[in-house]
């Protein structure tokens, strides 16, 4: 049992260990012109955030660019400031959404109607909540290019506040480098199992994204940052992914409520989906859970010795994670509990979808999951 334990340590140990050595940022803008950018920010109840969001855009540099802010029904002063900034930036267009469709995210369906109104060769569909640094653009488009993909994705620097923040969203980097091979992802480049991406900052071909329907074909999903992956891989187009720790920044949620509701939306697309529940919960419990909970209790000196090596392997990726991607280190200290939490979220995420219950998201109603 304990050896089984400690491989179920290792493993993803590992992994996020090499794949921190292949996990980079984009590369430095070259000298070779590139495609201009329509930068895509779907905006619903974003007052808070929208105009630092819009106004880090538009101090981007190396990079021809226009902003598009699509007001979809909101309730707050989100439009009021948005048309502020665009009357002041000719960059920058305020565009209001169309009802929602009958059958569609409203989040797939806002980045849908976006693209359609884009008018460059690349698309950024960025969130309002996400800040991007003046080179953010530029060093994505330059990743593009140069990794000749169809779409790239970058992770932002996840800003934490409540406690539940910091003990779960720093669990996005442990989960990503932890169990996906980025080795096998770059090799293998339009094989849908290694998509991956995050929805917070996706940058794509305007004509790759026309050939594979856009949003259209995921649009009654809630995880565009994987599935919108896994729709151009399944279409022969090329993905890859690069971290932007250094390059955008992202206050997901501003309280723990948001944050089960905001997690438990898309879960069962991701971990939560039925065929990947089951083997994940054995890895992550007897990986990074129950070596800690047996270690007082070991029979024998050997199982202690290896109890004790599977903690430590346990907490290798978060303690490196904790100074890469300058993450809480309360959240790290408590990886186990964080590990445990997120077990519960994906197992009542799936729950609430076998039960039929309806996930609430910007006052919309959607089914769970």
């Amino acid at each position: 049992m304990t050896t089984f334990l400690f491989i179920c340590a290792l493993i993803p140990a590992a992994l996020f260990c090499f794949n921190l050595l292949l996990y980079r940022q984009p590369p430095q803008v070259s000298s070779q012109p590139l495609a201009p950018v329509s930068v895509l920010i779907p905006a619903r109840d974003e007052e808070l955030s929208i105009a630092a969001a819009v106004n880090s855009v538009l101090s981007s540099r190396g990079i021809e660019f226009e902003v598009i802010v699509l007001d979809d029904a909101s309730t707050d002063a989100t439009a009021e400031i948005v048309r502020a900034i665009a009357s002041t930036d000719a960059r920058v267009r305020l565009e209001q959404a169309p009802p929602l469709p009958a059958g569609w995210n409203g989040k797939q369906h806002a980045c849908y109607v976006l693209a359609s109104l884009a008018q460059h060769p690349t698309l950024c569909f960025l969130d309002a909540d996400v800040r991007v640094a003046p080179l953010a653009l530029a060093r994505m488009a330059t990743f593009l290019q140069q990794s000749r993909s169809a779409l790239v994705s970058g992770f932002p620097l996840q800003e934490t506040g409540t406690w539940l923040e910091k003990l779960l969203l720093p669990l996005i980097h442990f989960v990503l480098l932890g169990f996906l091979p980025l080795a096998g992802m770059r090799r293998y480049r339009t094989a849908p199992g290694f998509a991956a991406g995050c929805g917070q900052f996706i940058m794509a071909r305007h004509d790759a994204y026309n050939v594979c329907g856009g949003h259209r074909p995921i649009r009654t999903t809630m995880h565009d940052g994987l599935l919108l992956p896994r729709l151009f891989r399944e279409n022969g187009f090329a993905t890859d992914i690069a971290d932007i720790t250094h390059l955008a920044t992202c206050r997901m949620y501003r309280s723990a409520g948001q944050v089960w509701r905001g997690l438990t939306k898309n879960a069962t697309e991701g971990l939560a989906a039925p065929p990947r529940i089951v083997p994940f919960t054995v890895l992550l419990a007897c990986g990074q859970m129950l070596p800690l909970a047996l270690l007082p209790f070991a029979a024998s000196a050997h199982d202690q010795e290896l109890l004790l090596l599977a903690v430590c392997l346990a907490y290798l990726p978060r303690l490196l994670a904790a100074i890469r991607f300058h993450q809480s280190w309360l959240g790290a200290l408590l990886h186990p509990l964080g590990v445990a939490v997120l077990l519960v979220l994906q197992w009542n995420a799936l729950f609430r979808k076998l039960a039929g219950r309806k996930s609430t998201w910007k006052q919309r109603a959607y089914d769970a999951g």
